[in-house]
C-alpha cells in the first residue's frame, strides 16, 4: 500500500511537471496569451524619471518620513497602471532631495510622467499676519502654508451640493491630520482658510468654528470629471511634498537582452554540468537527483509566472543560486546515505538514516537563507527585492523537492531492488 501511494504521488508530480513545462515554455500559446513573462527595466527597457523634492515647507525632523511617504505614494500610484516592479529610489546630496523612478516597459515618457505627476499636492493656507487686520475687499488675500497637507489625507470622495448641484469633494484625515486640522481651524476662526491644489487656490472658506473629527469639504470650481479625477488621485495617495521633474530618458533593452541571453545560457550549461556530475558521481542515486532537479526548476518557473513575479537580471541570479542550493540538499542526503551504507546498513535503512541526518543541516541552511531573503525583501529597494523574492521562492520549493520528490523516487527504487 505504501509503495502504491508513492507511485501515485510520483505520477502526480510528473503530471504537474509536464503541465508546468508546457506552461513555462516561451513559445506556448497558452503561456504567451494568458500569463506572459514579466520582465524588468534592465531586460525590456522603459522610462527613467528623476524628480527633485521641494522641502522648503517641511521641517528638518520630518524630511526622512516625507521621503519615505513619497516613495510609497509613487509606487502605489504606478502600480495602479499595472507597471511591473517599479524601482523607486530616494537619495540626498547636500541639501537636494531626489527620487529616481524606473518604469519597465513604459517607453512613452509622457505616459510615465502622467502616472506620477498628476498625483495632486494639497495644502491648507492661512492668512499672513499683515493681512489679518486689513480690509479683505480692497486687496487680494495672501496666504502662507500651514502644517496641514495632503500627506494626512486618509480618504476622499465626492458628491453634489444640494442647491447648485455642483460637485464637491470631502476629505477625511488620519488621526494625526485630524488633530492638526482642529488646531489650524481653531486659530483661524473668523478668517478664510485657503485650500491649495498644486499651488492653485481652489477655495477659501471662512472658518466659523474649530472643526474636529478630521473631515474637510472643498467646494466650487470643479467639473464632474475634475472632481472624479481628484478623488481617484487622492485615494491613490496625495504627495506629502511637491516634486519637480528634472531629468527624463527612455532606456533601451539591447544591453539587457544581451545580458539575458548570456545569463540564460550560463544557467542552462551550469545546470547540465551539475546534472552530469550527479550522474557520474552518484550513478543511480544521481539519476533520481536529476529528475528531482528538473521537477524543481519547472515548479519554480511556473510559480514565477502564476504570481507574475517580475524577472530582472538580479532575480535570475537569485533563481540560479537557488538551483545550486537544491543540488546541495541532494548532495547532503546522498553523502549521509553513503556513510550509513559503509557502516553495514542495508540500502533502505541507509537511505532512511541518511535523510534523517541530512534533514537538520538542510533545514538550518535553508531557514537561514529564507530569513536573509525576507530581510532583503522588506528592507531594500525594488531591484534587490527581485533577487530576494526569487531566491526565497526557490529555497522553499527546493526543500519540498529534496525531502519529498527525491525520497519518493528512492523508496520506489528500493522496492524494486
Amino acid at each position: 500500500m505504501s509503495r502504491l501511494k508513492s507511485v501515485l504521488f510520483l505520477l502526480l508530480l510528473l503530471a504537474i511537471a509536464a503541465l508546468a513545462g508546457f506552461f513555462v515554455y516561451p513559445q506556448s500559446s497558452m503561456s504567451a496569451k494568458f500569463l506572459p513573462w514579466r520582465l524588468g527595466l534592465d531586460l525590456v527597457g522603459g522610462s527613467q524619471l528623476i524628480y527633485e523634492v521641494d522641502m522648503s515647507s517641511v521641517a528638518v525632523s520630518d524630511r526622512d518620513s516625507v521621503m519615505a511617504g513619497l516613495r510609497d505614494v509613487i509606487e502605489k500610484r504606478v502600480n495602479l497602471f499595472g507597471v511591473s516592479e517599479p524601482n523607486v529610489v530616494t537619495s540626498k546630496a547636500g541639501g537636494s532631495h531626489r527620487i529616481l523612478v524606473e518604469l519597465a516597459g513604459v517607453r512613452d515618457i509622457a505616459e510615465a510622467i502622467k502616472m506620477i505627476g498628476e498625483t495632486p499636492f494639497l495644502f491648507f493656507g492661512e492668512l499672513e499676519e499683515q493681512n489679518k487686520d486689513r480690509d479683505a475687499a480692497k486687496e487680494e488675500p495672501k496666504f502662507k502654508p500651514t502644517e496641514l497637507t495632503g500627506r494626512y489625507v486618509k480618504k476622499a470622495q465626492f458628491s453634489f451640493e444640494q442647491v447648485t448641484n455642483s460637485p464637491e469633494i470631502f476629505l477625511e484625515f488620519n488621526d494625526e491630520g485630524a488633530a492638526i486640522f482642529e488646531t489650524v481651524t481653531k486659530r483661524n476662526v473668523g478668517m478664510p482658510l485657503g485650500v491649495f491644489l498644486d499651488g492653485r487656490l481652489i477655495t477659501a472658506p471662512v472658518v466659523r468654528e474649530a472643526i474636529s473629527g478630521g473631515r474637510a469639504q472643498i467646494t466650487g470650481r470643479f467639473t464632474l470629471s475634475e472632481a472624479r479625477q481628484l478623488v481617484e488621485r487622492f485615494n491613490a495617495g496625495a504627495l506629502p511634498a511637491p516634486i519637480k521633474l528634472v531629468n527624463q530618458q527612455t532606456i533601451g533593452a539591447s544591453l539587457g537582452q544581451d545580458s539575458l541571453q548570456k545569463t540564460v545560457k550560463a544557467g542552462i550549461w551550469g545546470t547540465l554540468a551539475v546534472m552530469l556530475f550527479m550522474l557520474l558521481y552518484y550513478h543511480g542515486l544521481g539519476f533520481f537527483a536529476v529528475i528531482a532537479l528538473a521537477i524543481y526548476i519547472l515548479l519554480v518557473l511556473s510559480i514565477f509566472k502564476i504570481f507574475s513575479i517580475t524577472m530582472t537580471l538580479a532575480g535570475i541570479a537569485g533563481f540560479i543560486l537557488s538551483v545550486g542550493m537544491a543540488v546541495d540538499a541532494n548532495v547532503l542526503i546522498f553523502e549521509r546515505t553513503k556513510e550509513e551504507m559503509k557502516k553495514g546498513l542495508s540500502k533502505m535503512s541507509a537511505i532512511d538514516k541518511g535523510f534523517e541526518r541530512a534533514w537538520t543541516s538542510i533545514k538550518d541552511s535553508n531557514l537561514t537563507t529564507i530569513l536573509t531573503s525576507l530581510i532583503l525583501f522588506y528592507f531594500t529597494s525594488s531591484f534587490v527585492k527581485g533577487f530576494a523574492l526569487t531566491l526565497l521562492v526557490g529555497v522553499i520549493i527546493s526543500m519540498f523537492t529534496a525531502i519529498t520528490v527525491t525520497r519518493t523516487l528512492l523508496k520506489i527504487f528500493q522496492k524494486n531492488n
